[in-house]
């Protein structure tokens, strides 16, 4: 298993114009934000302390989401790329068991999501320090490490139910464009949920990867804005529900509740993708 691992891992970092290719949305987030969305988000909290603090870490936490969802689908790829070659139905006649072929694709992509959301947070980390004086506590960066092995166990998981069906790279990349193209406005990256239609916020809360984005805002946030908005909580409500810090299910979901959906999202991923190899392994073709 893990020498597939290994091999998995390989192909994708090998291939330089397929990482940046993966890391295309949150480009888009990240070069939209500076360049027309931070002026016209920030002018609707202009009298707000440390605005430039919010509104920089609520971008990082949506681009991050964004990140897990993207390059954990470019690492599956390599699922389809077998399957199209043969090299699955090769690997069919090893004594390698289905679930154990199948973990060695989901750690492989597991692995590269953390890795690059943790580039990808390192490089806007750094560039807003340098332009806006960003500063983060050290509990925060702990939680964001958290977060992060969320957000790629889940989205390997969501993308790779997503894939299985799938038999050949041509539909395999057009898959990757609607996902890639759609993850930054699902997960709040472009625009925050109060500014969208009722049909659109709903569309975006029933989206595995939005609660994830929550975390990671919420982890990245919630100090500056307990002390921005400092004994006014129902500014402070205000703010966590028009930013999507918070999803927002009859009241605003804690972070406890948060953190539980993503759990109960990534157990039933577990469930729903065991019984996929199961049905998998009763298909194998026999050797005489």
């Amino acid at each position: 298993m893990f020498a597939l691992m290994k091999r998995n891992q390989l192909l994708y970092f090998r291939n330089r114009s397929g990482v940046v290719m993966s890391l295309m949305g949150a480009l888009i987030s990240f070069i939209l934000y500076i360049v027309f969305l931070k002026k016209g988000i920030s002018s609707d909290w202009s009298g707000v302390p440390h605005k430039n603090q919010l509104l920089d870490t609520w971008l990082i936490g949506g681009t991050l989401a964004i990140t897990g969802v993207t390059t954990t689908l470019t690492a599956l790829s390599q699922l389809v790329k077998d399957k199209e070659t043969h090299v699955s139905a090769d690997l069919f006649l090893t004594d390698t068991k289905p679930i154990t072929r199948r973990a060695a694709y989901l750690l492989s992509a597991a692995v590269v999501g953390f890795l690059m959301q943790v580039v990808v947070f390192v490089v806007m980390a750094t560039y807003f320090v340098m332009v806006d004086g960003l500063s983060l506590t050290a509990e925060s960066l702990v939680g964001l490490v958290w977060v992060m092995l969320l957000s790629a166990v889940l989205s390997t998981l969501l993308n790779a139910l997503i894939l299985n069906r799938i038999e050949t790279v041509d539909n395999l990349s057009k898959m990757a464009t609607i996902v890639g193209t759609a993850s930054g406005f699902l997960v709040g990256g472009y625009i925050p949920i109060g500014s969208l239609p009722d049909f659109a916020q709903t569309l975006m809360k029933v989206t595995p990867s939005f609660y994830v984005a929550t975390l990671f805002r919420q982890v990245l946030m919630n100090e500056t804005i307990s002390s921005s908005f400092a004994g006014q909580s129902r500014a402070i409500e205000s703010f966590n529900q028009e930013m999507g810090i918070r999803a927002q299910w009859g009241h605003l979901l804690t972070g406890m509740e948060s953190n539980l959906v993503v759990l109960g999202l990534i157990g039933g991923g577990c469930l729903l993708l065991l019984v996929q190899v199961l049905h998998d392994g009763r298909n194998r073709p026999r050797t005489k």
